[in-house]
């Protein structure tokens, strides 16, 4: 009997243990709609302190002010739009976790396809050139000729 109950009680502990790790230790929203929008636009701002993770999966102190600050304008009643361009103006465009294209950052979108063009013009050249000088003929010992 002590055999089987000992799996059941490291098991429970940790079922119960899981919670104790939440990160977002703030009450959820009465509401699930606003419950959603919180969650989402948590995933959408990159915590500044992290830099690899977004507010809603880091602890740093900065996130969870982040958070709820975040949670303090959805109770205020601001839209999603509203909450993301006030982030932004405080905080820069590095705050998006998925950073928008602007003329600031173009070029960071465009490099790579850039890039990619440029490689293939290069290559292209250097087989053209490669195949014109096998094609003319050599002279010399090479060819049989003194």
């Amino acid at each position: 009997m002590h055999r089987c109950l000992r799996p059941v009680l490291v098991a429970l502990l940790l079922a119960f243990a899981g919670p104790s790790l939440a990160i977002d230790t703030e009450d959820a929203f009465d509401d699930p709609v606003l419950q959603h929008r919180y969650e989402a636009i948590n995933r959408e701002l990159r915590c500044l302190v992290c830099q690899n993770q977004t507010i809603a999966d880091s602890n740093a102190t900065l996130a969870q002010d982040l958070r709820r600050e975040v949670r303090d304008m959805i109770a205020a009643g601001k839209t999603d739009n509203e909450i993301r361009d006030f982030m932004i103006e405080r905080y820069g465009d590095f705050v998006l976790y998925r950073p928008r294209m602007t003329a600031q950052n173009f070029l960071l979108w465009a490099a790579p396809v850039l890039l990619l063009l440029i490689a293939a013009v290069v290559l292209v050249r250097v087989v053209r050139r490669r195949a014109q000088e096998t094609d003319v003929e050599p002279e010399g010992p090479e060819a049989g000729q003194p």
